[in-house]
């Protein structure tokens, strides 16, 4: 797949974005970059290969959870007009 120049002003104007000639041009090369790099990777044979979540086999340093925060929920639902087991309770808007 190949971008044009009209696809990235497209882009550029749902994404409120304001590009001169030169941005735009400089956009459309690193999105079709992207995208052939994309095409690229989907071309690989990964038939037999398991998803992995990090491509090291190492363990992950975690610290012990410690609570640094006291729970102030009942002093942000004081204001509130309804609350009822923590949760705000608010009038129904949607008719079913």
């Amino acid at each position: 797949m190949s971008l044009t120049l009209t696809d990235v002003e497209k882009i550029a104007k749902l994404s409120r974005l304001s590009l001169n000639e030169q941005e735009k041009a400089a956009t459309l090369d690193k999105l079709n970059a992207v995208f052939a790099m994309v095409e690229k990777m989907q071309s690989v044979n990964t038939d037999g290969v398991e998803p992995m979540s990090h491509p090291h086999d190492v363990a992950l340093r975690l610290r012990a959870d410690q609570v640094t925060e006291t729970d102030h929920a009942a002093e942000y639902q004081a204001c509130a007009p309804e609350v009822r087991d923590r949760l705000y309770i608010v009038p129904q808007v949607i008719e079913e």
